[in-house]
């Protein structure tokens, strides 16, 4: 069987999945920064998100290019009902 679609056997990883993941604890928020933005400006960005939306930083990645790209994680808040209604 040949592969015409990857014919140098490259790993191609895929952002978006097939299907719908399992319930997760978390919730993902993925940014991406361009080159031009500043580091300080880039820090005064991801510390408003981690205090107003209680986001924390999961993982972080800088191309060649300058451009950043953060992944970010927050808890979700499971609430059942507690009333009969």
């Amino acid at each position: 069987m040949s592969n015409h679609s990857n014919p140098a056997g490259a790993h191609v990883v895929h952002p978006r999945r097939h299907r719908e993941p399992a319930a997760s604890r978390f919730e993902w928020r993925v940014v991406d920064i361009p080159r031009d933005v500043t580091r300080s400006e880039a820090r005064s960005l991801l510390t408003e998100q981690a205090e107003y939306g209680r986001w924390e930083l999961a993982r972080s990645q800088k191309f060649i290019g300058g451009a950043r790209r953060v992944w970010l994680k927050r808890r979700v808040m499971r609430v059942e009902r507690t009333d009969a209604a």
